[in-house]
Formats: structure tokens, sequence, C-alpha cells
């Protein structure tokens, strides 16, 4: 079995659930010490109300941290605040929270902007789960509200709702139809906003924190979380933890296209799932690796190669020196020793060569729904291996995380002995 990527360290405390069933958290996990972290950039008013939301939370946080991206004057925040500040140079929302955190000291942190103020239950809420489940990165609802002139005393859940402006259709049907994430797949990244959001500092750091390369509005929650779901990681949505945002959404407000399609290429080069990464274009980190055995003869090779990239053209195919010097120059060929990508979710054993259309190599790729690690074919020719759930199940030395499935049945064809290279590109084999 191919290693699974960078190791992570084993977890500190707390437990882990098959799949994505992250209902199934215990409930009498022991407290941990919370942070909430702050991103600020001359709002006063807002954080004004946001801090003093804070001091009325059912679970009051241990810390919070405000991360200022250098606003011309520093923002004043009350006694027992911690303030941190970065120089102004640019949209960097990525790298202050990222100062924010490394500020912090707590088990669990939570994060909120500045104008996203928060209802009394929020920090409970948001908490919960990474409190027993800390590979966890839960997601809290954000709704809208007009919030102008209203000063920081009057409870946000009485101002928010006789305020209420639109919150994004789009989303709350997503959070709907994946039961909160409970269903999440591969695309569910983009389901997460960073406003609201929450996990444990031990996963924070185990994934690297937000890419600090995101230096305009946007896409870095989504490569967060998409970094976070390929590690192994589970994905929540709290529909009753509640954050107000003042104003309308980013979409309603309309956003300059250049600056749009800027966040988008950025996003597509640094994912691999199927919505937000490229589709034809040898751009971006593959999802799927394949290794080929080392046995197989040159025209077996070069036609499985060729069929499978003709299906998947961003896939990474992991072959042996010899086989690298068959198969040519080709960007997505790699040594077969050579460390497998994060960003791969799907790990392909070829024991024999298959060939076949798109249609056929999508019979065997759809093979895992996200609770089953493994299947192999009927005929033994390929397995199909779940590089996250094997990623969960060896940082937590539980093999039960990883199950394999019954065989399945594929319309590949074997390549058959004396079968020849020009009958495979010309049609007739």
């Amino acid at each position: 079995m191919v290693g699974v990527g960078r190791p992570m360290s084993a977890p500190p405390y707390g437990t882990t659930v098959p799949g994505n069933r992250w209902d199934l958290a215990p409930n009498d996990t022991q407290p941990r010490s919370v942070s909430v972290v702050v991103a600020h950039f001359e709002q006063q008013a807002e954080l004004d109300r946001t801090l003093a939301a804070l001091r009325r939370q059912t679970r009051v946080p241990d810390e919070v941290v405000v991360a200022d991206d250098g606003s011309r004057r520093a923002p004043t925040v009350p006694p027992g605040v911690r303030l941190v500040r970065q120089d102004d140079d640019g949209f960097r929302a990525a790298a202050v929270r990222n100062l924010g955190v490394a500020a912090s000291t707590g088990d669990v942190v939570v994060m909120l902007d500045a104008d996203t103020t928060p209802e009394p239950r929020f920090v409970e809420r948001m908490a919960s789960l990474p409190e027993a489940l800390p590979e966890a990165l839960v997601v809290g609802r954000r709704r809208h509200a007009d919030l102008t002139g209203t000063g920081p005393d009057v409870p946000i859940e009485e101002l928010g709702p006789a305020r209420e402006l639109d919150e994004p259709a789009w989303l709350r049907a997503a959070h709907t139809d994946t039961r909160d994430l409970l269903d999440a797949d591969s695309t569910a990244h983009r389901f997460v906003i960073a406003a609201v959001l929450a996990c444990s500092r031990w996963w924070y750091d185990e994934l690297g924190g937000f890419d600090e390369s995101f230096r305009a509005y946007g896409g870095e929650d989504w490569e967060l979380a998409h970094r976070s779901w390929t590690a192994g990681g589970l994905l929540a949505h709290r529909p009753d933890a509640v954050a107000w945002h003042d104003g309308p959404d980013a979409g309603a407000r309309g956003r300059d296209a250049g600056a749009h399609l800027v966040e988008t290429v950025h996003v597509a080069d640094r994912t691999s799932a199927t919505g937000t990464t490229w589709r034809g274009l040898l751009r971006g980190p593959p999802e799927l690796v394949v290794s080929p055995d080392p046995g197989l003869v040159p025209a077996e090779l070069l036609a499985t190669v060729d069929s499978l990239l003709a299906a998947r053209p961003r896939a990474c195919v992991r072959l042996t020196d010899p086989h690298r010097a068959l198969v040519g120059d080709d960007p997505r060929i790699v040594p077969a020793d050579g460390p497998v990508p994060g960003s791969a979710r799907l790990h392909l054993v070829l024991r024999r060569g298959l060939v076949g259309d798109p249609s056929a190599w999508a019979s065997l790729l759809s093979g895992l729904d996200g609770r089953v690690a493994i299947r192999a074919t009927t005929d033994g020719r390929a397995e199909l291996q779940d590089l996250r759930l094997l990623r969960r199940a060896a940082r937590w030395g539980r093999p039960d995380l990883a199950p394999a499935g019954l065989p399945v049945d594929v319309r590949l064809r074997p390549w058959s002995e004396g079968a020849s290279l020009e009958a495979w590109l010309g049609g007739w084999a």
C-alpha cells in the first residue's frame, strides 16, 4: 500500500468517528480552553459590538485575541483582550488570522471577523465538537443584518432578526442538502466560511493554518477546508451557532470581476476536488495517484497509462525509472518512490494492464463512498484506496476506520497477452 503522505502527530486528546459521522461525537467530553480570534481592519464600532457580545457568551472564552490587518490607527480593545497587529500590505486576511492564532493559547480556536457578532451560545456550540473530535473543522451559521448606527449594548439576538437581510440561498441549500455536512464529500469545502469557524489548535497547526499566498478577498477558507478534508478531517455545520454579519453578503454587494477571477484561479491552482479545480488544464494538484505494477510489459504499460490519462487527465502516475523512460516526458509522471501529494484523495493500484473509455474508468474510480476505504475489482487486477480514510486510520492507529468493501465489477478490459500498442491506438483492441 502506498504511503499516505506527510505523517501527522498523534491527536493530543479526544476520539474520532467513522466516515464523517460527527453526530456520533461523545457528549461527556472534558472541557478544553477556548481562544476566540477576531480578525479586524478599520472597523472599531463593529469590533466594539463583537467584543461586547463575547462578554455575554454562555461560555465565556478563556481568551480573546484581536488580530489587526494594518489599520491606520490601532483598534481600542478592553482590558484582558490581546491585540496583535501586522503592517498594512494589502488585504491579508489569511496572514492576520494566522497571526492571531499564533498569539493564542487555547486548545480550541474559534474564529470571527470584527463585523460578525455572535449570539450568546455561539462559542459554547462552536467549541463542543473540536473538544470531542480534534480533527473537526466546524462552520457556524452566518446571518446578515443592517446594523448601521447601533451600539454594542443591544443584544444581537434581538437586534439581528429585527434588521435581517437575505443570506445566500445557495449556502443554506447546500447545508440542508448535506444534512449540515454529515453527507459531506470532496466538494464540501465550498460550504465553509472563515468568519464563523472553529477547530482544535492541534489540527490548525497540523494543517499549517491558512495559506498566506491568498492576498485578496475570499478563497482562503475553501483552500483550508479542502486541505483539512484530504488530510482525513471531519467537516461539520452548526446551524444553531449563529453570528450576525453587519451588511449583506459579498455576492449581494457585487464584486469586481477581475478580483473574482484572481480568487477563482488561485483556488483552482491549490485544490484537487471537482467544483473548484481545473477540468482539463494541467494545473493544480492531483486528486488521483496511480501506481501500476513494475512488472507490466511495455505495450501493456503504455496502453494502460494512455487510456487512464485520457479519462483522468489530471491524475498523477507513479512509475519506476525504466517505466518513466518508456512513457517519456510528461509532467503527470512521477517517481514511484516519491512523496504522495497531500491533495491526493484516491490511490489506484494496477496489478495488470487495463484499458477502456472514460466511462469504464469512472465505473472503477467511483467505487468508494466515504465510508469504505478499499475496493478491489472482482478479478483482482486493480484496487482503489481512499487515502483520506487511510490517513485518519494511521493517525489514530485504528485500521477499523479504513474498512475494505466488497469487490466490484468494472467495464475495463484487461490487456491481453500478445496485444499490440498499435491496436490500442488504432481502436481495434
